[in-house]
């Protein structure tokens, strides 16, 4: 019986921490205002949870619970420091008449610690790139091969730029507080930034069993939402409205195995229909502006897709000539790389192998699996199976995902068997 209880108690422990630990490390952030303070904090009242909980019982409010206990043992630390450094004994007096609320309260208009955080991460005197790494790292729990992936580097380069960037922060000692609303827009693009990355591991997870990460694309959704209410700005309508149109999709994405359904064999009476509605209506509210950007474009892009019948059916002119315009204001071999898929579709795919093939002689997509798999897709549907097959198995090097290496070996084995049917 007893173990019994511990092993509920653990999996309920467990099904927190997935749930609320990124949630509940932003709200020690704001009340203790040290990155590694607060995780080290983190880190035991979970610990504690493990063995109060099986005594006690889980409190009604865990998370309170948890915020609470936390701020406690980071007290406790300081004052163990302050043995060696007296200033330690000083903060811990500071913290110790804190009271942290047991829910997220409302702070200088932003109502979510998470959302809050994030604006802290994505401080001005960081660079771009580290306001991102360090974000998805520190308040979304993305690990660091999974940043790594998403920035196209190797996990040590994107290490040392998260240690740079709380280095930063410490030896400028950058404030800890939400900036003031005329402040707020200047950052904005490194959160919008961070939230579409987020989304984007969680709708097409980078590696693991799973095609998708429904937690991440949910908190990315949800973020979205709070940032479009802080500032309604074009960009972040265009944003929800892009993240939006795309769950809509999620359910007819894997097969009931979990394998990888392309968009154009999708069922699409499984999409969403209350979501794409979301979403268009998102999309037209902010391309009725001068304001709209990337992210307004992409979502544009997204609603025809989700208006087509059929892949067959889809506006691939129209779609061509938004991923032109997306090209000029916001080139990246990304956007080259999706505008040659259209281009496949709209003109055949030795018109998208063309392309491809100068994306990849460019060398900044060459360990990218998605561009080898679309190139060896181009190469199928060409009738060239020698070069499908190459790019295939350097695609099926490339990728850490599960679904897409079972994918892949379809695609291979499909080619073998119209070799020997063809000899």
């Amino acid at each position: 019986m007893l173990q019994e209880l511990s092993a509920s108690v653990r999996e309920r422990v467990d099904a927190i921490y997935r749930a609320e630990s990124r949630r509940i490390f932003a709200t020690l952030i704001r009340l203790l205002g040290d990155f590694d303070l607060a995780e080290d904090a983190l880190h035991d009242a979970f610990a504690a949870a493990l063995v109060q909980w099986e005594k006690d019982g889980i409190p009604a409010n865990p998370r309170a619970w948890l915020v609470s206990t936390g701020r406690f043992k980071a007290i406790d630390t300081l004052r163990r420091r302050a043995r060696f450094d007296a200033s330690q004994g000083e903060l811990a007096r500071q913290l110790d008449m804190v009271v942290p609320a047991p829910e997220i309260g409302n702070d200088e208009g932003i109502e979510d610690d998470r959302l809050r955080l994030i604006f802290i991460c994505c401080h001005p005197a960081l660079s771009p790139d580290a306001r991102v790494a360090l974000t998805l790292r520190e308040v979304c729990g993305l690990t660091t091969e999974e940043i790594a992936r998403i920035f196209l580097t190797t996990p040590p380069t994107l290490a040392q730029r998260i240690v740079r960037a709380k280095a930063k922060i410490r030896d400028a000692q950058l404030p800890y507080e939400v900036p003031p609303p005329d402040d707020l827009p200047e950052r904005l693009d490194s959160v919008l930034r961070v939230i579409y990355l987020v989304f984007t591991e969680g709708y097409s997870a980078s590696t693991g069993g799973s095609l998708t990460r429904a937690d991440l694309s949910g908190e990315a959704i949800r973020l979205g939402r709070l940032l479009a209410e802080l500032l309604p700005t074009p960009e972040g309508f265009g944003l929800l409205a892009l993240m939006l149109l795309q769950e809509s999709r999620r359910i007819a994405r894997p097969t009931p195995n979990g394998d990888l359904i392309l968009l154009e064999d999708q069922d699409r009476a499984l999409w969403d229909r209350a979501q794409i509605a979301e979403g268009i209506s998102l999309v037209e509210r902010a391309l009725s502006t001068r304001g709209f950007g990337p992210y307004s474009l992409q979502a544009a892009i997204a609603a025809i897709h989700a208006e087509a019948p059929s892949a067959a059916a889809t506006d691939w002119e129209q779609i061509v000539g938004l991923y032109d315009i997306l090209a000029r204001i916001e080139p990246s071999p990304i956007v080259a790389l999706n505008r040659a898929v259209a281009v496949a579709m709209r003109d055949g795919p030795a018109s998208g192998l063309t392309l491809v093939d100068d994306i990849l002689a460019q060398g900044d997509l060459a360990d990218y699996h998605l561009a080898h798999a679309t190139r060896a897709e181009f190469c199928r549907r060409a009738g060239r199976p020698s070069e499908a097959r190459v790019s295939y198995e350097r695609a099926l090097a490339l990728t850490r995902l599960e679904p897409e290496r079972r994918f892949l070996e379809q695609r291979l084995a499909g080619l073998k068997y119209t070799s020997v049917v063809g000899t």
